[in-house]
């Protein structure tokens, strides 16, 4: 079986843009370029059934397989013997904030983590969020909302922490 017409232009060219998808979805390299081998192995399956919508096509299979994933990890606590010290110095001092708001996106359920990376860092509208989320645009403009003031509240906390 060969390799469908325009699939491999399409991997070149849109690669890079759905590789950083993957990796602000799971937070580490290795996982990333598996949801995304994974995504495009599923595209060149059905690739005669796509018709010109190709990257919001795989980001949508990238979203659902990140989720089935997810759903899959353990997600319990490591006890640990020891608690760490809470370090009295300023934000500016103790947390850059781009460490800040990746470990803040961390915290954020699958579902908001996908609607934020996909509309502010991936820019796309509600619309084509919420088509790659396969929900309306209602949903993603909530799930949007809830986890931006979830966000908002972590640095409060974070903040009200540092200067104790």
């Amino acid at each position: 079986m060969g390799v469908p017409e325009g699939f491999q232009e399409f991997v070149a060219t849109a690669s890079p843009r759905l590789l950083r998808t993957a990796f602000l979805l799971t937070r580490d390299v290795g996982h990333a370029e598996d949801l995304l081998q994974t995504a495009l192995a599923r595209a060149w399956r059905s690739w005669s059934r796509i018709d010109g919508a190709a990257e919001p096509y795989v980001r949508r299979i990238m979203v659902n397989t990140y989720a089935t994933w997810w759903r899959r990890r353990w997600r319990a606590e490591t006890p640990t013997d020891e608690v760490p010290e809470r370090v009295g110095e300023s934000i500016e001092d103790a947390v850059d904030r781009r460490e800040w708001l990746w470990d803040a996106l961390g915290r954020l359920p699958r579902r908001q983590r996908a609607a934020v990376v996909l509309r502010y860092y991936e820019d796309l509208s509600e619309a084509e969020v919420a088509a790659v989320l396969g929900c309306s645009v209602g949903t993603v403009k909530s799930q949007t909302s809830r986890a931006l003031a979830k966000l908002r509240l972590d640095e409060t906390v974070v903040r009200e922490g540092a200067g104790r």
